[in-house]
Order: C-alpha cells, then structure tokens, then sequence
C-alpha cells in the first residue's frame, strides 16, 4: 500500500544549534543530515509527502528537490505561520485536498527507529515514559485503544507522551474535525473525533529534535560515528544519498563557491545543482587524509599540488591590485574578524600573559606586522581552504587527491589568489586536529589577565608540518612569512566557531603571532 504523508515545515519553531533562527528547524542537522531527511528515510520509498512550507521555505524545497530527486512530493505554502491567526491547525487545512486518502501525519522534529504502521487503521504514535510536561500525551485502554487526549501539560496517572505521529484511515471524518477547532490547535482535534471509531496506540523509540535537550541527546544516539565536521553559525555540510550539500545563509558564497568550482576542475568535484543557499556535489568515494596521512603521503600531495598552483602572469598594474587585495585580506579582515570576536564574546583587548609569555594588546601587535612584506604574495589559482579534513585520497592515479569545501574567493577575486594562503591554511590544519578538537581534547583557562591553554596533537602531523617546512623553503618560499599567516588565520576563524574552541584560537593565533614577531626582530 503507497500513501502519502504531510509534514509541515512552516514554523519557526525553537531550533537547537548554532544557526538557531535563520535556517528551518527541519534542517537542523543531526551528523551532517538535517532532521527532516531522517524522517523521509524512516518511511517506504514508495510514499509520497505532501510538505507544508511557511518559515524560509526555499531552504526546504531547495534541499528536499536535491537531497531527494527520486522522492515524491507535492509542496503546498501556507498563507499564515505567525502571528494572529496563525498555528498547525491552519497549517494542515490549506492542504486538505492533497489529502482525501488515508494518510500519516508526522511532525518535522519526530525521529523514529521502530517501524511505522500503515495508514490502513487510525493509530497514534506514544512514547512510554519519561517527561509529560510539554507534550500532549495520551491515555489506553486495555485493549491499547486511545481513550483520551489531553492538553499539553496536563498530568495524570498513566498518561503516555504523544509523539506527532499519527495514521488516518478515516480522513473525512478528520478533516471535518479539524475545521471546527482554532487556527493554533493542531491534529489532535481532528484525532479526537476519530476515538468513537477506533484509534489505536503504538510504540515508538522516539527522538524529538524540538526542543534543545532532546536535539542534543538525539545527535548522540544517531550521530556517534558521524565525520568530524566543526560547527559554524552560519554555514553547514550536509551528506545524504551519495551526495554533498553545502549550506551557507550567505547567497554571495554559495554563488561564488559554484562559480570556482568550474576553475578548479578536475582537483575539486564538479556542482551537480545549486541554488540561492546551497549547492550539491556527488559524494567521493576516498579517505580522509586527517585519518591516514603520513609525512611521505603528504610531501607527494604537496608535489601533486605544483599542478593547482599555477602561477598568474601579471601585469604591473594587476600585480599592483593583486597586492592590494592582499594586503586588505590579511590586514583588513583580520581586524574585522577580531572585532567581531570581541563583540560576539563581550571581550576586550587587554595586555596578559598566555602560556607564560607576556603579550601586548593584540592591536598593539597588529601594528608591528608588516603588511606590506605579507602583501608581496604569489598569485596563483588557490583552494583557499586546505587543511586536512578538505583532502580525500583515492584509488585514481590520475586524481590522487580530490579537494573539497574550496573558499568562495580571495579578497573579492574568484581566480587568483595567495599560495601563502594556502600554505599557511595546510599549517593551521597541522597544529589543530580537528578530529582532536571534536573529541574536546584541549583546554583553556583565563583567569584575569592569564591565560593558559593545551591541546592534543598527533604526532604524525607534527612530523608533516616539519615536511611542509622543508618543501616551502625548497621552493624558495618563505616558512616565516607561512606562518605569521598561519597566526593571522586563528585569529580570523576565532570569531566564526562557538566558545570555548574560540576562544582556544584566539589566544593560540595572539601568542603565535607575537612569538613570530618577537624571532622577526
């Protein structure tokens, strides 16, 4: 039996996570998969969804249409999901002529493991157990019929928690209900007039993703083994159904990160789609080079990348605006970023003592770097994102090494940019592991004026970044130049990640930026 199944996305909902308030909630991601791709997976290929949209929602049919070519659905917009007037109830009306056929009713933050019954019988889904308080809940009789649903909150001997998954075979029966109630109530009204006909109760092991608990528990019993990926407020990487999708609220980027990838074939994957936020590629198949590298793998990675590097020729008056962009990329942006730190993490720039060396104010620092020396740059076509979890090794020996999450641009330019950028990029990659990051292996201690902080790191990398160091030199490129860059680079993404990894990268990037300043003199 095929059936069709709503889920409606047009609340703003309470999302969990970094990006709370300027993505959908059915696209917050658990393991790098949003939300509403497990609840597509848990049905039969075979049904079809009928998807509510309302709150940002090209961000969801943009996705379902990628991530989800070979799925049917039927999307339908709402005219009202906030304010006065607004709520489920509505919601689910304005679709009522998708739905004369028995169907399944699934919230999009409802994760189940068990398998979902047909909509040949009206059922309820229940969890047994746990907290009642925010939910609607249930009540059973002997014969595991729904006697009762009760309001959210209410309390009561035996009350089981509903869990916004629901079958209907009597679908006339509901939508007559359903008109009859208020605007915000959702199914349940019609649910209730389905009782003197048979509603029955069934058991699910249950994830809710909406609210900010449960979410963080559900990505620890769904996402354990998933890649080692940092999280960032405004970006996201999702892989589902052999396929990579990036995200970013920045239209800018993602316009700008398909455009490149044209220029950077064959190194990096060729774009399959794209849209205003998102853009898709097909899964490689390849293992990360941060699990597997070694010190001779890396120095031939490093070899295979003289062919990406192609040197620019450039004129007198582009070398002139190649330099000014660099110089506007390091000096510029980096006190941009740092202001940003300072505000996002209500910090101020003070003198202190980190690790035992005793640091000026960072602006104080700034000032004693030479941009004019690091805006002596070379032009080539650059990555502008190379560290190790961005590197796949594979099976072809004519592509040995594919690139992956390429930057959008160098200083507004998408075709030439700084190999020193590059270089320092592979040496921040280098000294933080990401994997290592994750596993929260580090610390950071301020205590007043003193900071102190530690981190794990793996003894093979320490060995590649003595690899990059000598390759650098042998290509008569400067190592220091590297890794005054690799400093600026901490202090850049410092503001981009969540406490307390920024803060971790600021004051490492502070420290290293005055030690290679202090050796300079």
């Amino acid at each position: 039996m095929s059936y069709k199944v709503v889920i409606p996305t047009a609340g703003a909902g309470n999302m969990a996570g970094p990006m709370s308030g300027q993505i959908n909630p059915a696209l917050a991601g658990i393991g790098n998969k949003p939300v509403i791709s497990y609840i597509i997976e848990q049905f039969p290929k075979d049904a079809s969804f009928v998807i509510i949209l309302g709150y940002k929602e090209d961000q969801v049919r943009d996705y379902l249409t990628m991530a989800h070519e070979d799925t049917k659905f039927e999307f339908r917009t709402v005219d009202r999901f906030e304010g006065e007037g607004a709520g489920l109830g509505r919601t689910l009306l304005c679709c009522e002529d998708l739905l004369q056929e028995p169907f399944i009713f699934c919230s999009d933050d409802t994760i189940v493991e068990s398998k979902i019954p047909l909509p040949d019988h009206n059922w309820m889904g229940y969890m047994d157990g746990g907290e009642t308080d925010q939910y609607r809940c249930i009540q059973l009789d002997s014969s595991d019929n729904v006697s009762e649903i009760t309001a959210k909150g209410a309390k009561g001997e035996n009350f089981l928690p509903y869990i916004g998954l629901a079958g209907i075979k009597d679908y006339k029966t509901f939508w007559e209900s359903m008109k009859t109630g208020a605007p915000e109530i959702g199914e349940s009204i019609g649910l209730r007039a389905l009782i003197p006909s048979g509603v029955k109760g069934h058991y699910f092991n249950w994830s809710d993703t909406g609210n900010e608990k449960s979410f963080e528990d559900a990505k620890k019993t769904l996402a354990f083994d998933a890649p080692v990926i940092l999280e960032k407020p405004d970006e996201a990487i999702w892989f589902v159904n052999g396929k990579v999708i990036k995200f970013s609220l920045d239209e800018n980027f993602i316009k700008n990160r398909a455009e490149r990838a044209k220029n950077l074939q064959p190194y990096v994957p060729e774009i399959l789609a794209s849209s205003k936020n998102m853009y898709m590629y097909a899964m490689i198949q390849g293992r990360e080079m941060s699990r597997v590298a070694n010190p001779a793998m890396f120095y031939n990675f490093l070899e295979y990348m003289k062919g990406f590097w192609t040197v620019h020729k450039l004129d007198a008056a582009q070398m002139q605006n190649f330099k000014k962009g660099v110089h506007k990329f390091y000096r510029d942006k980096t006190i941009d970023r740092v202001n940003q730190y300072f505000t996002r993490f209500e910090e101020n720039d003070e003198a202190d003592e980190i690790n035992g060396r005793t640091c000026p104010k960072l602006m104080d620092i700034l000032k004693k770097v030479d941009w004019d020396w690091l805006a002596e740059g070379v032009p080539v076509r650059f990555h502008g994102d190379l560290h190790f979890e961005n590197m796949l090794i594979t099976e072809d020996s004519k592509r040995p090494f594919i690139l992956l999450d390429w930057r959008q641009d160098f200083a507004g330019d998408l075709s030439t940019g700084d190999i020193y950028y590059d270089l320092a990029k592979l040496a921040h990659g280098l000294i933080i592991s990401h994997q290592l990051i994750h596993q929260e292996l580090f610390s950071i201690d301020k205590e007043g004026a003193v900071i102190t902080y530690d981190f794990l790191r793996k003894h093979s990398q320490i060995e590649c970044l003595d690899i990059l160091e000598e390759w650098t030199l042998a290509q008569g490129y400067s190592h220091e130049k590297t890794m005054i860059i690799t400093a600026l680079i901490f202090l850049n993404i410092a503001a981009l990640h969540t406490y307390p990894y920024s803060r971790l990268l600021f004051y490492l990037g502070k420290n290293m930026l005055w030690q290679y300043l202090q050796a300079k003199e």
